[in-house]
């Protein structure tokens, strides 16, 4: 998928008529999953090169979409238009294609994990407000962001990989920790995969990683923010795992990492910004690589 391109009248329309001005139950009015966003019926998501764009990037977002995200999941959707206008005009990866994910709790949630296409034009906005942002989870002190991982390492197909050996990038963002493993009957009713044992978390990362840059963003101001417990997601991530103390610039945070991860030195990124939103982007780059030759490919423990 991700032919066309996204242009900024498009999105004008598109929010006037779906997003402005609406409460989060209106942008977001699914009471289902989507059966085409049911990782049991999906075998891959694909991104591939295309007339449009001769060279791709895949970016994976995975939201958070649990009751203690109400407030978060309203300014993502009214601020999507940012997200890829800025990631359009500041240009830090070539032809990004854009899989938005829907993330909840596997223990609890009648659709843990939803998953739209690889797109590059309006269809990025159309699908994500197409979720059904369930607004689950559990009081088990975690919410399944590994689920994410594992269709990225599982259920991806991308050209960016397969051709050029050019890692994609995979973010998820929550308020909450996550769960020490995926089960054998977790990985079963998500996905209708059958394996053998579960899943340690850490091994997930690690196979998810071969092909995928991946960056837990850690929400300080959701429901939940008092169990994101940083220490236990630095000790998985090291530098990856990424404070956010504003989530009105998650855009901006996510562009500055693509261009982190692109080989742009961090303190010049954090000075491309001004007022409140440098302040967000210093908080969330601080402990990012401060070299110019892009992020390192090794898990840094913390």
């Amino acid at each position: 998928m991700g032919h066309g391109a996204w242009r900024s009248g498009d999105w004008k329309t598109y929010s006037s008529a779906k997003i402005s001005g609406k409460s989060v139950g209106e942008i977001y009015s699914a009471v289902k999953i989507d059966p085409k966003y049911d990782p049991k019926n999906i075998k891959f998501r694909e991104s591939r090169d295309s007339l449009d764009h001769p060279v791709t990037t895949p970016i994976i977002i995975g939201l958070d979409v649990t009751g203690s995200m109400s407030r978060i999941l309203s300014v993502t959707a009214q601020k999507l238009g940012d997200l890829v206008k800025e990631t359009l005009d500041r240009n830090p990866v070539e032809g990004p294609q854009i899989l938005f994910g829907a993330v909840g709790d596997s223990t609890c949630d009648s659709a843990p994990l939803q998953a739209t296409q690889f797109e590059s034009d309006i269809r990025i906005a159309s699908q994500l407000t197409e979720l059904w942002f369930e607004r689950g989870g559990g009081g088990n002190n975690f919410e399944s962001y590994p689920l994410m991982w594992y269709f990225a390492a599982n259920k991806t197909r991308t050209d960016a990989w397969e051709k050029r050996q050019k890692k994609g990038i995979l973010f998820t963002m929550g308020d909450d920790c996550y769960p020490e493993k995926l089960t054998v009957s977790e990985i079963k009713r998500v996905f209708g995969d059958t394996i053998t044992e579960d899943i340690d978390t850490k091994a997930l990362l690690a196979q998810v990683s071969r092909k995928y840059d991946v960056f837990h963003l850690m929400l300080m101001q959701g429901g939940s923010a008092g169990i994101v417990h940083p220490e236990r997601w630095h000790d998985l991530m090291g530098e990856r795992a990424i404070t956010v103390t504003d989530y009105n610039a998650l855009p901006q945070i996510m562009v500055s990492i693509l261009e982190n991860v692109a080989g742009k030195d961090k303190e010049d990124i954090i000075k491309s910004w001004d007022g409140d939103t440098r302040i967000a982007v210093q908080n969330a780059l601080g402990g990012l690589s401060t070299n110019k030759k892009g992020f390192s490919n090794k898990i840094i423990k913390w």
